[in-house]
């Protein structure tokens, strides 16, 4: 009787320290709840398909469908005046109610409404606008508004999958998928075609709207496809945004001042090819500050202030960014000689 109890004792004690060592061994045995016998059936793993649906939960709340009416009249004796509606889309990005969209969604409106995705309806006042960007910026009265998720360190690169997120031809919001095929540029003297280039496709209501990450972090503006005078090319898959870094500024510059003032020169620059980086002066404006100044075409301007430059779009870069009335030290060679002119920078000419 001993023998036997004994015997079952040590039995058990195996049993125990052989489970001990499975649930070392095997993780998976306490996180998922598998039975011992189960590891020696094979289980065929169901691979998740791959999705975006988080990213569009975080960022579409922030993307508006915008209505604008501008009331028409004809001149012409017994004519009634017409009502024309533009449709378009814009992105909330301050929990105070400023939304950014094209300025050529709003630009003449009379009326502009903003409905949210929630079904809220909201008359939206214009705080400014800019036309080299075609960027504007509204502003609506509303509690508890959705905000779309922004890192101010974000950098694209080419390659990165990016959805735009609109109101095409008033179908609702929707969303379309591509890739960054040109990283564009953010400085104020950029112009459209400068822009963030993608493939992520636009049409008649997606301007305004948000072009995402895989995160659901902004990454620019959605702003219009590339068109040539030639209709006879069949132009595929080339669509332009601004990019998150520039609309920002673009936005904060509206929100304090109204509008966005930009500095000048009023040279003609192209990318230095000789040793000294920076650009070369073509042609002068004349009675520009850079003709009052000194500067002359053919000279090198390879430095302002304590800027060392690389290229034109830097230069230019950094005189759109001067307040008028900012004396700049420009450093040039002409003519194998280094010389340094002061130039008083001045608004850009309406």
């Amino acid at each position: 009787m001993i023998n036997a109890l004994k015997f079952f004792i040590r039995s058990a004690s195996y049993g125990v320290l052989f489970a001990l060592v499975l649930l070392i061994l095997v993780p998976e045995l306490r996180e998922k709840n598998i039975l011992p016998w189960q590891l020696f059936t094979s289980v065929e793993k169901i691979q998740a398909p791959l999705s975006y649906a988080k990213a569009v939960r975080l960022a579409g709340p922030a993307v508006v469908n915008i209505y604008s009416e501008e009331i028409q009249v004809n001149p012409t004796y017994g004519r009634q005046p017409r009502k024309v509606t533009r449709l378009g889309s814009g992105v909330i990005m301050h929990g105070q109610g400023y939304i950014l969209t094209n300025y050529h969604v709003v630009q003449s409106a009379d009326l502009t409404v903003v409905v949210l995705q929630r079904g809220q309806e909201l008359h939206a006042e214009l705080i400014g606008y800019d036309v080299l960007t075609d960027l504007a910026v509204l502003k609506v009265q509303a509690n508890n508004l959705p905000v779309i998720p922004q890192m101010s360190t974000l950098t694209p690169q080419v390659g990165d999958v990016v959805l735009a997120i609109g109101n095409p031809l008033n179908l609702g919001q929707t969303v379309t998928q591509g890739i960054v095929s040109a990283t564009g540029q953010s400085g104020l003297s950029t112009s459209y075609l400068q822009f963030l280039q993608m493939d992520a496709a636009i049409n008649e209501g997606n301007s305004g709207g948000a072009l995402i990450n895989s995160n659901g972090e902004l990454v620019g503006i959605n702003s219009r496809k590339f068109t040539q005078a030639n209709p006879n090319l069949n132009i595929q898959g080339i669509f332009f945004a601004v990019p998150y870094q520039l609309a920002r500024t673009i936005m904060l510059k509206i929100i304090e001042h109204g509008r966005v003032v930009r500095g000048w020169l009023g040279v003609e620059a192209n990318d230095s090819v000789t040793n000294l980086k920076g650009f070369i002066i073509g042609a002068v404006t004349p009675e520009s500050p850079a003709m009052k100044a000194g500067l002359q075409s053919g000279d090198v301007v390879y430095q302002i202030d304590d800027i060392r430059l690389q290229n034109a779009k830097q230069g230019l870069d950094v005189v759109a960014e001067a307040a008028p009335g900012t004396v700049l030290s420009f450093m040039i060679s002409r003519d194998n000689q280094q010389l340094t002119l002061p130039v008083t920078i001045v608004e850009v000419p309406k």
